[in-house]
């Protein structure tokens, strides 16, 4: 039995130790990609008429006068300036500057669950870490197995994947590797 424990615990470092935790995205490095129910605030130079505050609806769309409807899930504000500005162009003669601002993030949304104090869904306004998340959720809770834990993410693909997680050599400073950003959709899960 104590062979086969001490197998398992063999395994599960291994898998942590081989695992290319650099591969893996840093959304900070990079313009804030927009989702559903993210507010934004576009100001068309001398022109209150055009300038609103539009929320991305479920489908991904905002509406704007005279131009309509536009997509803008899975785009970035200044993607969206750049067809605001060609679009307009249609119907103002002189070309007015235009800003698009992210005024509320609300698509960056991610679960904890498993042995945690206060697991559910969060949705805080800026991105966090790993140990973040943990800490967003109550910490573990005394049934934890922490350095066990994993980060369920969607891939590119569209296929799940486990990035597996030992929290104590994250708060230990051993592994600082470990310590993602965790991502829209992402599932923090400490068994």
């Amino acid at each position: 039995m104590l062979a086969l424990a001490a197998s398992t615990a063999v395994a599960c470092a291994t898998t942590a130790t081989n695992y290319d935790y650099a591969s893996e995205p840093d959304p900070r490095k990079y313009e804030f990609v927009l989702g559903p129910s993210d507010v934004l605030h576009v100001v068309v130079w001398k022109s209150i008429d055009l300038s609103v505050d539009a929320t991305v609806r479920p489908d991904g769309t905002i509406t704007l006068p005279l131009i309509g409807d536009l997509r803008a899930a899975g785009r970035t504000a200044s993607e969206l300036r750049a067809e605001i500005v060609q679009r307009l162009s249609t119907y103002v003669k002189e070309a007015q500057p235009v800003t698009v601002a992210v005024a509320a993030v609300n698509s960056y949304r991610f679960t904890v669950s498993g042995s945690v104090e206060h697991g559910g869904a969060f949705s805080p306004n800026h991105y966090v870490t790993f140990a973040e998340a943990i800490a967003l959720a109550g910490g573990p809770n005394r049934y934890g197995s922490p350095d066990d834990a994993v980060i369920l993410r969607t891939g590119k693909d569209g296929r799940q994947k486990r990035i597996p997680i030992d929290y104590s050599a994250i708060l230990n400073g051993t592994r600082p590797d470990m310590n993602l950003i965790i991502l829209p959709g992402d599932i923090v899960y400490i068994p």
